[in-house]
């Protein structure tokens, strides 16, 4: 290097720290839309401002946090190495060139001990209010997906255990039910039955859990191998942003962990909610039935079946309301004889009219000559939802899944390093995920504040066109 250049390095400038950070940085959008004083006052209980000496600034450390998650740094360490040359991040916790930066163990402390365990659902949902005030927000339609992250486990170290099946929320309704079509069909009612150690009937069943992380959950999916993840089910509006989280083990099943990410969103925009669009693994009957009678509309994907060639497809047996009973493409009817406790209702043909049917070999009957089909008790929320998803309105709401919730998830996982966490325990990695959706809706929220501040003659007119796009289009 040139001995002029080696000297630029030792060139004394007298200057402000405000002065080398660009106009237009993301973190002086993000000041111009954050407000810090209420973090003081809920903090305020948790310091002792009367015996040793002054604590750290606990917004410096908020700060800290958001930094990390604004700009998908992997961890607090190499968020400290990074804000200590970084003159923005410097600027933006208030520090001057030589003054000592917080040391990243102070900050994981503070979250882990000293804060209340609430604090990033809080700041989450400030900023998610803040947003709405703004009317950046626009919850017609809502998008619900999962997405798993892995977790910081050992994949070889794990114990099998059998565990109690968890209960699902609509149990006690559906067994209401199931237990009112066999009365009258004549058969006796369904009981719980807690020693029952078969899977499907409640009782326990079989986990696999890992010694490193036990609230972690072992997934597998498609070709790839296996992990322990944890599961972050999210809902957004259209524009992306973030407006529920459940974070679960990673073998919950999407359609159990739905209810709770469903009501929470719901119970905020109860008028607003208008669509609610998810994908093929919350296509159950509860999931149709519930949206529908809440006054909003599914739209659930196309389900492709596979089906042999020469034998009758179920849409060719033709379901008769009134009577509860299949009408088979031979004219014959299948009577429905019982309803189990999962609420499939079973329908059979009499063999002594199938044996000799010309079609039965197309039909499937079995070797007694009987042909069955099952059908859920709640199967008519289904077809309507399909019904739906097959409009056109319906399909263009479909198709926008891939330009919000699974952008979302995108920038999560390649902008905000979510995807995999160095943190352990249910509590732990869902705030961590909060927190990280909290700064994804914060830059979104400033930056489209930004635009409006500085070009309002083409930001907000154009914001403008867009949404009355929105609400006209069919």
């Amino acid at each position: 290097m040139d001995e002029w250049r080696k000297d630029a390095r030792r060139d004394v400038v007298i200057t402000d720290i405000d002065a080398l950070v660009p106009e237009d940085h993301l973190l002086r959008k993000i000041e111009k839309v954050m407000d810090y004083d209420w973090l003081y006052e809920r903090l305020d209980p948790y310091y002792n401002h009367e015996v040793g000496r002054p604590g750290t600034d606990p917004v410096v450390l908020i700060k800290m946090v958001l930094i990390q998650h604004l700009f998908g740094i992997p961890s607090l360490r190499q968020t400290y190495r990074e804000i200590q040359v970084n003159i923005a991040y410097r600027w933006f916790l208030g520090y001057g060139l030589l003054e000592n930066i917080p040391h990243f163990a102070t900050v994981s402390y503070a979250f882990c001990k000293r804060f209340p365990p609430e604090l990033g659902e809080e700041i989450f949902e400030h900023i998610l209010n803040k947003a709405i005030n703004h009317r950046m927000v626009d919850p017609r339609e809502i998008y619900i997906d999962g997405t798993h992250i892995k977790a910081s486990a050992n994949k070889k170290k794990y114990q099998k255990e059998q565990v109690k099946k968890a209960a699902k929320v609509y149990e006690e309704q559906l067994r209401a039910e199931v237990n009112a079509e066999r009365e009258a069909l004549g058969k006796g009612p369904i009981e719980d039955d807690e020693d029952d150690d078969d899977d499907t009937h409640g009782g326990t069943v079989t986990k696999t859990v890992s010694t490193t992380d036990p609230d972690a959950g072992m997934f597998v999916k498609g070709e790839h191998e296996k992990q322990f993840a944890y599961e972050a089910h999210t809902a957004c509006d259209r524009h992306g942003m973030v407006l529920g989280v459940e974070v679960t083990a990673g073998n919950i099943h999407d359609s159990v962990a739905w209810d709770k990410v469903y009501d929470k969103v719901t119970e905020r925009f109860k008028e607003e909610a208008e669509f609610i669009v998810m994908d093929a693994g919350y296509k159950t009957a509860w999931i149709a039935k519930k949206v529908l009678e809440d006054g909003r509309i599914p739209i659930l994907p196309y389900t492709r079946r596979n089906y042999k060639k020469d034998v009758f497809k179920s849409w060719e047996y033709e379901y008769d309301a009134g009577a509860d009973s299949y009408i088979c493409p031979e004219g014959k009817a299948l009577r429905h004889t019982t309803t189990d406790r999962e609420g499939k209702r079973t329908y059979r043909s009499t063999p002594s009219i199938c044996r000799n049917c010309p079609s039965r070999e197309a039909c499937g009957a079995n070797e007694k000559g009987q042909r069955q089909l099952t059908r859920h008790i709640w199967q008519e929320h289904l077809e309507l939802a399909e019904a739906l998803r097959k409009t056109e309105r319906g399909k263009q709401i479909y198709a926008r899944r891939k330009e919000t919730i699974e952008r979302v998830f995108a920038d999560a996982k390649e902008k905000h390093a979510m995807r995999y966490t160095q943190h352990r325990g249910l509590a732990r990695v869902t705030t961590w995920v909060r927190l990280k959706f909290a700064a994804m809706n914060l830059k979104k929220m400033a930056v489209w504040s930004w635009g409006k501040l500085c070009f309002p003659h083409v930001f907000w007119p154009f914001r403008t066109c867009m949404q009355k796009r929105a609400v006209l289009a069919p």
